[in-house]
């Protein structure tokens, strides 16, 4: 059986500019699949305010361009490796105040991160590094504006939640080159994240091969239960 639905990603939400933000676009096609655990795989860049294509059949979905060419895929998936305890909410929201304040942090309208975002129109979620450990944190309370009715985010905006602190481990920690995009996402959502919740992001770095960077990211509450985990792979552009 073949399932289809139209898509298109407003202009706002994007990382670089014209692209749409990865990880959101990993969790409209995580929701659309369904499974538990869902790998997205990125084949090709997605344009903003563009139609699109979602496709299911089987275990695969599939997002195509206005010419059916393959942009990314997903698939029922794993997730295998060890989360370092979460950070307190204290420490998370002292890192998210250093983000803010450090002139080495540039002030985008990133989907994600960025601080020129309007509250309810980006993620505004603003990891920073640790002192005593090799981990990005950050305190995040969800706007209204992100979720749906009842106040849960849709999982969009949970994944989305779950790219920008590891590729931001990975530039700082593993020396990540700048332009480095988000190549596959695997995560899962392990309870509701609410609007108005106070939540902790923390990410951190797995592994490195050439320019390839493997991180670790994990959502959960001020009290340190787990809400969502993920791992990304993130490759550096040719030299």
């Amino acid at each position: 059986m073949t399932q289809a639905a139209a898509l298109l990603i407003p202009d706002r939400i994007h990382g670089y500019p014209e692209i749409a933000f990865g990880g959101y676009v990993a969790g409209v096609l995580a929701g659309h699949h369904g499974a538990e655990t869902v790998r997205v795989d990125f084949r090709r860049a997605v344009p903003v305010g563009a139609p699109l294509q979602l496709t299911t059949t089987g275990d695969m979905t599939a997002l195509t361009d206005g010419e059916g060419t393959l942009l990314a895929s997903a698939a029922a998936a794993t997730l295998e490796f060890t989360v370092p305890p979460a950070p307190s909410w204290a420490e998370a929201k002292t890192a998210s105040e250093q983000a803010l304040s450090s002139p080495h942090r540039p002030i985008g309208d990133c989907y994600g991160c960025g601080a020129a975002c309007a509250p309810g129109q980006g993620l505004r979620l603003f990891p920073w590094g640790l002192p005593d450990r090799e981990i990005m944190a950050a305190a995040w309370t969800p706007d209204p504006g992100l979720a749906g009715e009842t106040g849960e985010l849709p999982p969009e905006n949970v994944w989305a939640a779950l790219d920008c602190p590891g590729g931001i481990a990975a530039w700082h920690y593993a020396k990540m080159a700048r332009g480095a995009v988000t190549a596959a996402l695997t995560a899962t959502q392990l309870r509701p994240v609410l609007a108005g919740a106070e939540y902790i992001s923390h990410a951190w770095p797995l592994g490195r091969d050439g320019r390839k960077h493997t991180v670790g990211v994990a959502l959960s509450t001020a009290d340190g239960e787990l809400c969502a985990l993920g791992e990304a792979l993130w490759i550096e552009p040719k030299a």
